[in-house]
């Protein structure tokens, strides 16, 4: 099948200079070309003409120039067929498949059948072949992944699985990231999966409220309910959204009954429970398989913390918080220019969830220090006889949160806080970290080490500004009885 050009060059000499060209031009996981110059002489000048070759070779797929085999692109169950003019020697250096198909087949013509969303995007796929880089939409990640994964060409995978983890926070009409979660699942892919698991996790609030909420699989949904740092408004909207997604999906009753039970009940006020009980239909019909929680979510809104640690394990999920956002569990702290100087605030929340405790209020002082000197380093000082400073140009962002005052409420209860740190990805606003601690964010030791507060431009801020969430969870022990 090998012909002449319209100029009439022989075909042979268009897969030389191809041949020239595919040994200069190695493509990296992003599709970018990678080049290393040496330089022979200091005064050696680099002339790079890599984008006119592109070109070239953009043109070379587009007309058929020298072709030596058909494509034949076959829509599965459909009568479509699309017909690409190419070359085997660009495709057997990208592709190790095509390589034993142009061997093992013998034949100027390869039939390839592709399901309809993978046919619709093979001419994009075959231009990465040929020129090292793709232009990528939302819907066209799966399919181009699915043709670089079976045709074995490893750079557009890796690529693909990068873009798909960079672009999780994208705007789309039906959402996203639970198809690229599913996906993950099937290929095996465990670093997309669990990034599309703590984008979920960490976003909640805003997956509740999308479309893409009802489109989440049984085996998600409860995966994500058994989770600690889901982050959302509250437990009763957890529940709300649930009900809704149960009455949409009518999933079979195994899976509502272990639905139901992963909600912490605990974390629900007890107005909001009675209300419940009374007027949510799905409550009502499942209400013995929640019966025991219910009840125990009652008791713990009617006694104080001790007095239930006597006779409960109070360390079971029911009574363990998740992140909520609500203004009685913690607040939003926007710190302008952060690198200018310490910041303080102060802020109120509840003493803790349970009836008891709800119209009780703790005063929480929080500082930010962006240049806060680690432990470790200060050890240094001490042991060299110098001045222990507290403060360093060389140190880190830090943060402390502690109680205004002490209370003997406070038996029987830490509180966890929990720093959630915003950033602006793709134009939407999302949570980018999350650190754990009691007092002070050293005890995290990786609290924005990764990030350059200096930039105004830094991924970290939003309008110049870092923007954080405190979060303040109790989190209550089971008493230890002496035996007598």
């Amino acid at each position: 099948m090998a012909r002449s050009s319209e100029k009439g060059i022989p075909t042979r000499i268009y897969l030389d200079t191809l041949f020239v060209f595919l040994c200069l031009h190695t493509t990296g996981v992003s599709g970018a070309a990678l080049k290393q110059e040496v330089a022979l002489e200091t005064s050696a000048t680099v002339l790079n003409h890599s984008m006119a070759m592109v070109q070239r070779m953009e043109t070379l797929l587009a007309q058929g120039n020298g072709s030596d085999v058909s494509l034949r692109v076959q829509t599965v169950n459909t009568d479509e067929v699309k017909v690409i003019q190419a070359h085997s020697l660009v495709l057997t250096l990208q592709s190790e498949v095509f390589e034993e198909l142009l061997l093992t087949g013998n034949t100027s013509t390869l039939v390839l059948r592709e399901p309809a969303d993978c046919a619709a995007v093979f001419d994009r796929f075959m231009r990465y072949l040929y020129c090292g880089d793709i232009s990528v939409r939302l819907d066209q990640a799966i399919p181009l992944h699915k043709l670089a994964s079976k045709y074995r060409v490893g750079s557009l995978q890796q690529g693909l699985s990068q873009y798909m983890t960079q672009h999780l926070s994208s705007e789309s009409p039906s959402g996203h990231v639970v198809g690229w979660y599913t996906y993950a699942i099937q290929i095996g892919d465990a670093a997309l999966r669990d990034s599309c698991l703590q984008y979920l996790s960490w976003n909640l609030s805003s997956v509740l409220q999308s479309g893409e909420w009802g489109s989440i699989s049984d085996e998600l949904l409860l995966s994500l309910l058994q989770r600690s740092d889901l982050i959302l408004q509250s437990e009763l909207e957890l529940y709300e959204a649930l009900e809704a997604w149960i009455l949409q999906n009518q999933p079979a009753s195994v899976t509502v009954e272990s639905a139901l039970r992963a909600v912490r009940y605990g974390m629900i006020p007890p107005q909001h429970l009675f209300r419940l009980q009374k007027q949510s239909s799905l409550l009502q019909k499942y209400y013995e398989t929640v019966r025991d929680l219910l009840y125990l979510a009652f008791q713990f809104h009617s006694a104080s913390p001790i007095q239930l640690a006597k006779y409960f394990d109070v360390n079971c999920s029911i009574f363990t918080p998740r992140n909520y956002l609500s203004s009685a569990w913690g607040s939003p702290w926007a710190i302008n220019n952060p690198t200018r100087d310490d910041r303080s605030f102060s802020f109120q929340t509840q003493l803790g969830p349970s009836g008891h405790d709800a119209s009780k209020r703790v005063t929480w002082n929080a500082l930010f220090s962006p240049r806060w000197l680690p432990l470790s380093v200060r050890s240094t000082y001490t042991e060299l006889g110098a001045m222990q400073p507290t403060r360093t140009d060389a140190g880190r962002p830090r943060i402390i949160v502690t109680p205004a005052t002490s209370s003997p409420d406070f038996a029987g209860v830490s509180f966890q806080k929990t720093v959630l740190v915003m950033a602006r990805q793709q134009g939407k606003v999302v949570v980018r970290h999350v650190y754990n601690f009691h007092q002070s964010t050293e005890e995290a030791g990786d609290f924005l080490v990764d990030a350059d507060l200096q930039r105004r431009n830094s991924d970290y801020l939003i309008d110049s500004s870092l923007y954080l969430h405190v979060v303040v969870k109790p989190l209550y022990h089971t008493l230890i009885v002496a035996r007598k």
